[in-house]
């Protein structure tokens, strides 16, 4: 299989089916195709290889699943492990999965994904902190009913896979959450996945100047961690 991905430091959909293949083992190959010139302007690029011009697209053999939630549910079909065996956690997971990729639109726009960058917000607008509680509240209720340590049980499955951008986010503009949800927040961070996320995207050399600016647009720069030069 092969995975088309964008920019590591900025694509928040790509890290989705990435996290949870390269987190549950599965064997693919990874093509990374970087943004140029903002969003949609690599549109006839990345039809190369996706129907709809983005990204992430699955290419299985003579099979091409586009979408992050399509991927999923794609691979889920090879394997089981994606979701929790347990039949009320997985209708759960697919829940929280299914709210997170169709929802929380202000903490999309306000918080791009950035993930060599930490950011200080002018404030925390209601709207934002709406999303925030709602977040808060998804994880505590996963974690205090099916045990933990993942939001559906025991393991890492598809449903913390789509909550590892927000992690990002929740890092790069320290977002105010919970002790508790940043516990959760933390875990996901230490996965050697996560971690090997962070340190490509860190190498990156490709700087794009509209992701950047959406990423400051509601805030001020602290600090960039990724490599001198790039």
């Amino acid at each position: 299989m092969k995975l088309h991905i964008a920019n590591k430091n900025y694509s928040s959909w790509s890290l989705r089916p990435w996290v949870l293949m390269t987190a549950l083992g599965m064997r693919f190959e990874e093509s990374v195709s970087p943004f140029e010139g903002g969003a949609g302007s690599g549109w006839a690029q990345f039809r190369s290889f996706s129907p709809t011009g983005k990204v992430p697209c699955l290419v299985d053999g003579a099979q091409v699943v586009w979408d992050s939630l399509a991927i999923t549910e794609y691979l889920a079909e090879i394997h089981p492990e994606v979701w929790p065996a347990d039949r009320a956690a997985r209708a759960w997971a697919r829940c929280a999965a299914a709210e997170m990729h169709s929802g929380f639109s202000v903490l999309r726009n306000t918080c791009p994904m950035s993930v060599g960058v930490r950011v200080r917000l002018n404030e925390v607008v209601p709207a934002l902190q709406a999303d925030l509680d709602r977040l808060v509240e998804l994880w505590l209720e996963g974690l205090e009913r099916f045990g933990g340590p993942y939001l559906a049980g025991t393991d890492f499955t598809a449903v913390d896979a789509f909550f590892c951008p927000v992690a990002f986010r929740i890092q790069t503009y320290g977002l105010p959450i919970p002790a508790a949800a940043t516990v959760y927040v933390n875990r996901l961070l230490d996965l050697p996945a996560m971690q090997q996320w962070t340190r490509d995207a860190l190498a990156e050399p490709w700087i794009e100047p509209s992701h950047e600016a959406d990423c400051l647009k509601d805030g001020v720069l602290l600090e960039d961690l990724r490599k001198p030069g790039h």
